[in-house]
């Protein structure tokens, strides 16, 4: 009769480690466990055990007496659980100490044995030790499992999120002949002057749906003020103000894993000196990725028509970024758009 085991079980898992001083109890136990269809690993001593440990990784089963040459049990076991965390370890000892017992299991030990050791008590002892070890490893197989499925789920979510806001910001930009094509040409802008100033991986990713969507905000302002050719009124700029905020809720559910993105939607109509808004932040407290936004908004705003004005040239654009660089914009971002502007056509898609 072989020892019964839970799945799962790794490959190997019928393989153990014997350790104790006496080569008579080492032979006996080998021979008790191969006749039980183990494939058996003994050593004479802890240090011995360790370097077998090192060479076989990831046994399932480990029996060793608590009193052995070079190291005592409580060491050994604490060895054993840094170099293979999944071992069931078997302790034995001749003395019948029961607080000895008590604190092997403490230390983490799966079971402890008297000796001389019964091949009944061997087979109920192993089969115990290697169910639990199963049950540990399904458990946590299935938690990682879940977790896996959970962040999986979690990433379509957001996913489908981006996806829908996406295609708003799309279509509030296709009713309007003034800003079409806006967000993306912003969105390129930014990732190309943050590149320049040295920004890469994840962070670039935000500043590029940052770009994408610092305007969502604008689907609660009614079109008769965004198209308003004339001046607006003072209630008309709050109106506008208030983009910012709503982009910001908006986009809540992505606050957890891309805070940024949110910072760029609140803030990329703060200045430097402090009179932008909503919150009035002033030089380096506006977030970076908000600072470069800002200069790709005002860049593209200056070069395209608009219900008030007609566009800029590039040249006087650039020209006007640097006038209020460092007042309202950013002087070092302004520096950086400057450097790549020469390749900004290369950048964007021809039908913008």
């Amino acid at each position: 009769m072989r020892f019964p085991v839970s799945e799962p079980l790794p490959d190997g898992s019928a393989r153990c480690l014997v350790v104790d001083a006496d080569p008579d109890v080492r032979e006996a136990l080998t021979c008790l466990l191969e006749a039980q269809g183990f494939s058996c690993h003994s050593a004479a001593s802890g240090l011995d055990a360790l370097r077998q440990l090192s060479r076989e990784r990831d046994l399932p089963l480990i029996i060793s007496d608590l009193r052995v040459p070079d190291l005592d049990g409580f060491r050994f076991l604490a060895e054993v659980h840094d170099r293979s965390p999944d071992a069931a370890v078997i302790l034995m000892s001749a003395a019948a100490d029961a607080p000895t017992a008590v604190e092997c299991m403490r230390q983490g030990a799966s079971d402890f044995l008297l000796k001389p050791v019964s091949l009944h008590e061997l087979e109920a002892r192993v089969t115990s030790a290697l169910e639990k070890r199963a049950l540990l490893l399904r458990d946590r197989f299935y938690q990682q499992h879940l977790e896996s499925r959970l962040q999986t789920q979690a990433n379509r979510i957001k996913e489908l999120f981006l996806q829908g806001v996406q295609l708003l910001a799309r279509a509030l930009e296709a009713k309007d002949a003034y800003t079409r094509g806006h967000s993306i040409r912003v969105s390129h802008y930014a990732v190309a002057t943050a590149r320049r100033m040295g920004v890469k991986g994840p962070s670039l990713d935000d500043i590029r749906l940052g770009g994408e969507l610092h305007d969502i905000g604008k689907i609660g302002t009614r079109e008769a003020v965004l198209h308003k050719p004339g001046s607006l009124t003072e209630a008309e700029v709050g109106q506008i103000r208030e983009h910012v905020t709503l982009g910001e809720q908006m986009l809540s559910p992505l606050a957890h894993e891309s805070p940024t993105v949110l910072r760029c939607v609140r803030s990329h109509h703060e200045r430097m000196d402090g009179k932008g808004f909503p919150d009035g932040l002033a030089g380096g407290k506006i977030p970076i990725e908000a600072r470069i936004i800002a200069v790709a908004d005002a860049f593209d705003a200056m070069t395209t028509l608009r219900p008030y004005r007609s566009p800029f040239s590039p040249d006087t654009a650039l020209h006007e970024l640097r006038r209020v660089s460092g007042t309202q914009l950013d002087a070092e971002v302004v520096l950086a758009f400057n450097d790549i502007y020469p390749d900004l056509q290369a950048l964007v898609p021809a039908t913008l």
